[in-house]
């Protein structure tokens, strides 16, 4: 029976099976196999006990069962999957499984494995996310709507400046991740402290030969772990990516309220009980998820400062936090993506949300033509600070107010105020940034390739 709601909730297939019990025992199988071949290579072991080392390190002939079993005595899964590959070798080949390694040579060098695989998932969903984005931006370059600072109506801007602001961020993380990528996959065969003490003087060739069978990079230098601050980098990244996607999630939820209502998910989620509404509850989720995401950074950092040449501390945190945390990026990428593909847009209330203000969205427009009529910036600022709040106690709009006032109406004409008030007038060069970050970020695709 399932318990975790990523079992049967909060996962896409293609990553959640990257981190099940059979994909991790494979993974462990195949570092067994690059040791034995490397063994074989070597001449430490006879080659045809090392061919069937290799022959039988696959899930078809270990069974996951098996291994549970002998953990029933063992207490330990590496050394259990050890007894469990042993059995199954033909003649005296089960002797040499597994020899001069210490469980995280194995444990480590697999998880780098599995890691490889999660990380193409995540470059993959990034990718899908920023086209979606890119996409929009473009499409909306021109949509003007009101800005908002510390909640309250700022200036005009575009939906395109929104997008392209995201997109930057996500073009970001794909740098991050390639970065992150190069630093975590790494393996190691050096033994109980990372001596290579029982290799004797081949120790840098069977970690080499190793690594390259499985096309992982030899780290420089480990005790009897890779060490923790690579996996705590891992955790910050997707941390990361968690809080862009709940700055987007909070942005959508806010701009679908009732009183705003400028944009909607796709998804149309009504409540249990109030047939009326329409709630943004896969945003809502995404916020929610991102929180279980963050939270594993502290987890994460602590396991850096283990003790001597390693305790175990890491292990119990790992098993948690790593398969969840990209399960769950994974699946909150994937929702992000489909709010974004299919996001809809209320142009009535964008239009009427830009007007909510009575034109007030505009002053700093006002101000800035009155210091070419040498107005003084404090005094056009002043005045219009005094007219602003005229309009808006007196519900009368900014045009209205501005005419009547004996002091700014010498310096507007009616027509010159009308262009002024024209947030199209407005938005400097939102549509030029827009079109440099779509054309940037898209070459950066294409780099990337």
């Amino acid at each position: 029976m399932s318990v975790h709601p990523i079992e049967y909730r909060y996962f896409y297939p293609e990553m959640k099976s990257i981190f099940t019990e059979e994909a991790k025992l494979q993974k462990w199988l195949d570092v067994e196999a690059a040791l034995a071949w490397a063994h074989g290579k070597l001449g430490t072991i006879p080659i045809e006990a090392a061919s069937e080392i290799e022959r039988k390190a696959k899930i078809g002939f270990v069974k996951l069962d098996r291994i549970k079993e002998l953990e029933e005595e063992t207490h330990h899964d590496l050394l259990s999957m050890v007894k469990a590959l042993s059995e199954v070798c033909e003649g005296d080949a089960g002797k040499y499984v597994h020899l001069g390694a210490t469980s995280y040579d194995i444990e480590d060098t697999a998880l780098a494995l599995q890691l490889r695989e999660a990380f193409k998932v995540l470059r993959e969903d990034l990718v899908k996310l920023l086209n979606a984005l890119l996409k929009k931006a473009d499409t909306h370059k021109s949509t003007i709507c009101i800005a908002r600072t510390h909640g309250q109506h700022a200036l005009p801007t575009t939906y395109g400046m929104k997008f392209a602001l995201w997109a930057s961020e996500v073009d970001r993380h794909l740098d991050r991740l390639e970065e992150t990528q190069r630093r975590l996959l790494v393996g190691k065969m050096s033994g109980a402290v990372g001596t290579m003490a029982s290799f004797e003087r081949a120790g840098f060739e069977v970690q080499r030969l190793c690594m390259e069978r499985l096309g992982l990079e030899p780290d420089l230098i480990t005790n009897q772990i890779v060490q923790r601050d690579r996996h705590a980098e891992l955790q910050c990244l997707l941390a990361l990516i968690a809080g862009t996607l709940d700055k987007m999630a909070r942005e959508i939820r806010n701009l679908q309220r009732t009183e705003i209502a400028e944009i909607s998910e796709p998804v149309r989620s009504p409540s249990s009980t109030m047939p009326h509404k329409r709630n943004p509850n896969v945003s809502e989720r995404i916020c929610g998820i991102s929180r279980i995401i963050r939270a594993s950074v502290i987890p994460a950092l602590e396991t850096i400062a283990l003790e001597h040449e390693r305790d175990i501390s890491n292990s119990s945190v790992e098993r948690i936090t790593i398969p969840e945390g990209f399960i769950l990026t994974d699946y909150i990428l994937w929702q992000m993506t489909g709010i974004i593909e299919g996001l809809e847009f209320n142009y009535e209330n964008i239009k009427r949300n830009l007007d909510y203000t009575f034109g007030l969205c505009m002053t700093e427009k006002i101000m800035m033509e009155l210091v070419k009529k040498r107005i003084g910036r404090q005094d056009a600022h002043e005045a219009l600070r005094r007219v602003s709040m005229k309009a808006w106690s007196e519900k009368k709009r900014l045009e209205e107010v501005i005419l009547e006032d004996e002091t700014l109406s010498k310096h507007i004409t009616l027509e010159e105020l009308r262009e002024w008030l024209n947030p199209r007038n407005y938005i400097g060069t939102a549509v030029e940034q827009v079109d440099i970050v779509v054309k940037k970020l898209r070459d950066h695709l294409q780099q990337r390739k």
